[in-house]
């Protein structure tokens, strides 16, 4: 008897987009800072990592539609700070699949 595997190709590809989000050097030298830090700015994240503002922008973009980091504006300013909970959820769900 032939067994069948259903497997939701889009839940397939949101996971492969966040574990992408996380596996590329500079998006994990902005998690360790934001871990570090708690919140910043866009502009206080690229000074301190001495990148390009559009370089920053982008990174924080893609970490953003993962999950990673969220934000919050506080009157002009818009802070990122890491999503916790999301990571969590992250977390056990790669232990699940090691």
């Amino acid at each position: 008897m032939e067994s069948t595997i259903k497997i939701d190709f889009f839940l397939l590809k949101k996971a492969a987009i966040i574990l992408r989000a996380l596996n590329h050097p500079l998006r994990q030298r902005i998690f360790l800072l934001l871990e570090e830090r708690g919140k910043m700015t866009v502009s206080e994240i690229y000074a301190k990592l001495l990148l390009e503002q559009s370089v920053a922008s982008q990174h924080l973009a893609i970490m953003r539609r993962a999950g990673i980091v969220k934000t919050e504006r506080d009157k002009k300013f818009v802070y990122y700070r890491l999503h916790f909970e999301r990571i969590s959820q992250i977390d056990r769900s790669i232990k699940e699949l090691l």
